[in-house]
């Protein structure tokens, strides 16, 4: 697999690190709301060579504390493994954003120790989840399957969710936290609507009802926030 997409510098992309963020091309969802279009569409994006990032993650040692591996959906790609055990061979840090669709490999990159910290998407409900995936008659099993392991495991993570006003309401959200109760962290991030989304005319949700959202979900997973999108 290759990277076709680089932020040499980022302090947002992993709580706590300065981190290099690599693209993956390519993705088994569509959710129309993705602010990633060029990646999930796979728009002839131009590969980076391998070596030049090599070479950037060298020059960075001692500068840059993480790399953060996303797309996309970086786990289409079986052979993400070989990668990052070369940046986790030059003492990075990494962090893993994914949908979840892949509990195989993501347990496997866990349990070999080649990342540090995961990201899962939640999009929605159970109920809801092929129309905000963008995929008919999805087989939500895996995901679930990706939930229930770090749910089970002392590992660093986080889940998250984009809140859509065309697909989240508060009943959502809250089965969403009661489907990951006892998560360490999870984020509720405010969608923006941005030129790069694969499809335009969403809306955001509001300040006040976001508060209010936040003060709901609280109450079942303490560690609640939010983060703008």
């Amino acid at each position: 697999m290759d990277f076709v997409g680089i932020d040499k510098m980022s302090l947002v992309d992993f709580d706590d690190y300065l981190s290099i963020t690599l693209f993956t091309e390519g993705c088994n969802f569509r959710c129309p709301f993705c602010h990633n279009s060029a990646l999930v569409l796979n728009q002839h994006n131009p590969i980076i060579p391998w070596d030049e990032i090599k070479t950037l993650l060298k020059d960075r040692l001692g500068k840059i504390d993480a790399v953060v591996i996303t797309g996309g959906e970086p786990l289409i790609h079986p052979d993400i493994i070989d990668k990052i055990k070369e940046i986790k061979a030059l003492g990075y840090r990494v962090k893993l954003d994914t949908n979840g669709t892949n509990p195989k490999l993501m347990i496997k990159l866990i349990e070999d120790k080649l990342i540090d910290y995961v990201a899962i998407d939640i999009k929605n409900a159970i109920g809801k989840y092929s129309l905000t995936s963008g995929v008919n008659k999805l087989n939500i099993n895996p995901i679930q399957e990706s939930i229930q392991y770090l749910l089970n495991h002392q590992f660093p993570y986080e889940f998250r969710t984009t809140a859509i006003k065309e697909f989240h309401n508060l009943d959502d959200i809250i089965s969403i936290a009661k489907m990951i109760k006892g998560c360490p962290k999870y984020v509720l991030q405010r969608y923006k609507d941005r030129e790069e989304c694969i499809e335009h005319g969403f809306h955001e949700i509001s300040e006040s009802d976001m508060a209010k959202w936040l003060e709901t979900i609280k109450k079942i997973i303490p560690n609640t926030l939010t983060r703008g999108y």
